[in-house]
């Protein structure tokens, strides 16, 4: 069988989550992997037959999405190009992560795709959403990313298409300590504004992981490095707390580890003020802004900890959807004619 799995570039978490999502699909066939968009710091250990520049959300550094820079970083007709060149037809049976190019592809070639992200369990009815309304947000996360099958992960499950988070093996396997530091992972926000509104707090010890410094350095008790997957694991690992953006993979990574947590959703992303929607309602501290110097000193203040039972089941839902697409192949009449992806 020939397996194309599509994973989204911005940020870590898509590309992070695969490291354990390509053994299982391994296990039913040939694999192979297209990657789009420029976001990312962590290289997958497996070629990438597909690289492609897709469309990227571009970071800021006051807190939110830098629209300009996104918007300048975007290339339509390249977008088209690439679009129309993926060959998505020589395939079994395709696989998304909330993968731009590949989906759309799909789409156009009425190619059945099927998505495998934590953005499939946000858009779900039951997931919790933001008290304030933002019909473009939720447009653009249902239609960046079309597919015709979805199985996601969310911090809790929701039913059998949803289930809980895909933690890491190095994670799920480690052992965890308490070293006093706060693990800070906050990209959209510049090394500048963090290390300001974190010397507040001149008794505490700050790791902050930075998207915008190449070089590691030093101010008072606060350390800033790029980042990088392995020193980012064992940051978190051995950490008292961590105080990052309202994304996916580290956040619940955080609760697996038993850590403090608080989360900072970035403006005007809709997925991450739905994440920060369900997060606050597990007991987890939310806040609008990195400025809330007194919502942070009472986060520090107090050892409150979630509890989360994240057991490994990565397995049964791949399981779960070969299941699927087999099923469907053997409910399609036996004259029909053209080609099965299965």
């Amino acid at each position: 069988m020939k397996i194309l799995y599509a994973i989204q570039g911005t940020g870590n978490g898509h590309v992070s989550r695969a490291y354990e999502v390509v053994p299982e699909l391994q296990k039913y066939g040939k694999v192979d992997l297209l990657l789009s968009g420029n976001q990312c710091d962590i290289e997958l250990p497996w070629k990438v037959k597909y690289r492609f520049h897709g469309l990227s959300f571009i970071f800021g550094k006051k807190g939110g999405i830098d629209m300009l820079q996104t918007m300048k970083n975007a290339k339509p007709i390249r977008l088209l190009q690439e679009i129309y060149s993926v060959p998505v037809r020589d395939y079994d049976l395709i696989i998304n992560d909330f993968e731009p190019v590949v989906a759309w592809a799909c789409k156009i070639r009425q190619v059945p795709c099927v998505s495998l992200s934590h953005q499939s369990a946000v858009l779900h009815p039951y997931a919790p959403k933001p008290n304030q309304v933002d019909r473009l947000g939720r447009f653009i996360l249902k239609n960046y990313a079309p597919v015709s099958e979805s199985y996601g992960f969310h911090f809790k499950p929701i039913n059998d298409q949803i289930s809980t988070p895909v933690i890491r093996k190095d994670v799920r396997n480690a052992i965890p300590g308490n070293d006093g530091h706060y693990t800070v992972y906050l990209p959209s926000y510049s090394d500048e504004v963090i290390i300001k509104r974190l010397s507040a707090f001149p008794n505490v010890k700050w790791e902050v992981f930075s998207k915008h410094n190449k070089e590691a350095l030093k101010h008072h008790n606060i350390s800033i490095q790029p980042v990088n997957k392995e020193k980012f694991a064992k940051s978190m690992l051995n950490a008292k707390g961590v105080l990052c953006n309202a994304g996916f993979e580290t956040p619940a990574e955080t609760l697996f580890l038993k850590k403090k947590l608080c989360v900072i959703p970035m403006k005007g992303q809709y997925e991450q003020q739905c994440n920060a929607a369900l997060l606050k309602e597990m007991g987890v501290p939310v806040l609008s802004s990195l400025s809330q110097q007194e919502s942070i000193a009472q986060w520090l203040s107090k050892d409150d900890i979630v509890e989360v039972n994240y057991p490994n089941n990565l397995s049964a839902v791949i399981d779960r959807i070969f299941e699927s697409q087999q099923a469907n192949v053997e409910s399609i009449p036996a004259l029909s004619i053209g080609r099965i992806y299965f």
